[in-house]
Order: C-alpha cells, then sequence, then structure tokens
C-alpha cells in the first residue's frame, strides 16, 4: 500500500499542521511515512502546500507525484491541483471557498462546506483545517481515527485539545454523511 495526499490551500488555514497530524497518526498506525511542506514568502494569504506519502514499505521517493487524495480549500488550489489527482482518487473540497471545481476525470469528487462547518458548528474558523483533516479521514481512511484524534491531542496548542477535537469529529460526521448520501 502506497497513498500519496496534497493538503492545498492559502497560508493561514492550517493544512502544513493538518499534514503533520495526518502523518503522525499514519505512523501510530503502524505505517511508513514523509511529510513535506511548501508555501508562498507571505505569511497569510499566500499558496500552501502539505504533502504525505503514507506506505506499508519504506518510501524510497519523498515527493508526492500524482496524489490518490487532494484536499483543496481554496479556489488557487482547486485550479492548480485538482485536476492532478490520480485516476480513482478522491478530491476533497471546501465548497465554502471553492466555488468551481474543474471536471476531474475519473476522480470522485466530495464536497464540503469546510470552513463553515468550522465557523458555525464547531465555534470557531481557525479549526477548518481539523474539520478537514476528519473529512480525510472519514473519507478515505489514511489513518484510523482512533490514532488521529491521538495525533491531535499530541500537536494542537495546549488548552485548544477539546476545541479541535470537536472539530476533527464533526468532519467525520459530515464526510460520512455525504458519502452516505452520494
Amino acid at each position: 500500500m502506497r497513498k500519496e495526499v496534497r493538503l492545498s490551500g492559502s497560508g493561514g488555514q492550517g493544512l502544513i499542521l493538518a499534514g503533520i497530524i495526518l502523518a503522525e497518526a499514519a505512523i501510530h498506525d503502524g505505517h511508513e511515512v514523509v511529510q513535506t511542506q511548501s508555501y508562498g514568502p507571505e505569511a497569510r494569504g499566500g499558496a500552501s502546500r502539505a504533502e504525505v506519502i503514507i506506505a506499508d514499505e519504506a518510501i524510497d521517493y519523498p515527493k508526492v507525484g500524482t496524489p490518490d487524495v487532494v484536499l483543496v480549500m481554496s479556489q488557487e488550489a482547486c485550479n492548480k491541483y485538482a485536476r492532478r489527482v490520480k485516476r480513482g482518487g478522491v478530491v476533497v473540497v471546501d465548497e465554502t471557498n471553492v466555488k468551481t471545481v474543474p471536471d476531474v476525470e475519473g476522480a470522485r469528487v466530495v464536497r464540503l462546506p469546510i470552513t463553515d462547518i468550522a465557523r458555525h458548528e464547531a465555534g470557531r474558523q481557525v479549526t477548518a483545517n481539523m474539520v478537514a483533516l476528519g473529512a480525510l479521514v472519514g473519507i478515505t481512511g489514511l489513518a484510523t481515527p482512533e490514532a488521529a484524534e491521538r495525533a491531535v491531542r499530541e500537536r494542537v496548542p495546549k488548552g485548544t485539545e477539546d476545541l479541535n477535537l470537536k472539530a476533527f469529529r464533526l468532519g467525520m460526521k459530515r464526510a460520512r454523511e455525504a458519502l452516505g448520501a452520494t
């Protein structure tokens, strides 16, 4: 098994942290993992990308080529990365921030109002990254929920664990509901 994941959006959305947490969750599940990140020179608003490779064997090449899973949290990220998903892969779209999704032939597109869920259901927009992470886990099974929750607790700022776990669980729940509806 080898799965390549790209989390993309704008700086300030917390996607680097989400990528680190996904990687640590996969490690807790006993997988080999590589995590890389890239962001523009702007602290907030510039392009941001985290990539994670999860495998059952040693990872000999640490770069994501054609990802199995792509998360897009901004229109710019969607325009740039949605079509690059592997045939048979999944594109998870934050429909709060992404209004137009290009045709992604041979891949499943799951649209969720990730930022709106964070803002209105979790109570803080800043938790959109944890809603997105929960959605990824719920849709793909890249990590077990238990391992992901453990990684969330270990990585988020102290004192925010409950809020971030609430957001993660909301993302997982809403993703599973969306899968049941499609």
